[in-house]
């Protein structure tokens, strides 16, 4: 039998509305309103009232796109899909560690709402831009970034064609245009922080702190977990509040993990929550596999077809 990954979204995907269908369908799934109560806002009036501009607000995406990625994994349990790996794209590493049973429901999201009231503040305090790079290899970005005047940095490894950099809004405008010259495509991310690179160490700073002043339990995976820290499977939890601070100051190895997920004999990628980023790179990363994603009544029945 083929083995299967759930794979959970990371932040950028959100859109107004996302994960109604799924609520609607089945309203015994009770993610939305037990995550409320942690956060202390309402979920569900933040996806369906607000504008796109608020929910794409860090103190609110984060939570809202792990809200809608456990909505979509508890849709699959009751459709009696189990998997035997979990895996996630920055944000969604901490849908991940909800699923697999390293962090409990409860404190999953009161981790997660600490992560993003930092990294909240951390974008609001510094300069940073992101842009996607399309067309050349990781190792070519490397050595463009190293060449840039001030501070940028690839920091998602998202594909063989595909590597996000970030830094300094000046010096990443000017690692853009040279990428441009040399026939790549560079497209400005829609946010106004440098994730995942040292501008956002204060964050890490406070987050690590936060974590340490809470009484968490991390426990071992009932299923195998993949870290974007390393790119390969995660065994060894000691020291979980430093590990995941540094994953707020780190690149984000996500091309490692789909091939060490292939290797390990992984075939149906299935990804877990709004839109379907991971899925597209899936498809452009490996060859001889299955993805599908899972965001709504639609894609859940295409999905559950890959299964029968």
């Amino acid at each position: 039998m083929s083995k299967t990954v759930f794979l959970f979204s990371g932040q950028g995907s959100q859109y107004i509305g996302m994960g109604k269908e799924l609520c609607e369908k089945y309203p015994q799934i009770d993610v939305f309103a037990r995550a409320s109560e942690i956060l202390g806002f309402d979920l569900a009036e933040k996806i369906n009232g607000s504008s796109e501009e608020e929910l794409s607000k860090t103190i609110y995406s984060q939570p809202a796109i792990m809200a809608v990625s456990l909505t979509a994994f508890e849709a699959m349990k009751i459709n009696g899909i189990g998997f035997s790996a979990a895996a996630g794209h920055s944000l969604g590493e901490y849908a991940a560690m909800v699923a697999s049973g390293i962090l409990s429901f409860e404190d999953g999201f009161r981790v997660i709402k600490a992560r993003a009231e930092a990294m909240q503040r951390a974008a609001e305090a510094s300069d940073g831009a992101m842009y996607a790079i399309i067309g050349m290899t990781a190792e070519e970005v490397e050595e463009i970034c190293a060449g840039t005047d001030g501070y940028v940095v690839p920091v998602n490894y998202n594909s063989s064609s595909q590597t996000v950099i970030a830094g300094e809004k000046a010096a990443a405008e000017r690692a853009a245009a040279r990428f441009g010259e040399l026939g790549a495509k560079a497209i400005r991310l829609g946010v106004s922080a440098a994730f995942h690179s040292k501008l956002m160490q204060p964050a890490a700073e406070e987050f690590e702190a936060a974590l340490r002043g809470m009484d968490l339990t991390f426990s071992e995976p009932e299923v195998e977990f993949y870290s974007n820290l390393t790119g390969e499977r995660l065994t060894d939890l000691g020291d979980m509040p430093e590990r995941l601070a540094k994953h707020i100051v780190s690149p984000v190895r996500f091309t490692s993990e789909l091939n060490a997920l292939q290797a390990a004999g992984y075939e149906n990628f299935v990804e877990l929550g709004p839109n379907k980023v991971l899925t597209g790179l899936v498809k452009k990363t490996l060859k001889g596999v299955n993805a599908v994603n899972v965001e709504n009544e639609k894609t859940l029945e295409k999905a559950l077809e890959l299964f029968k």
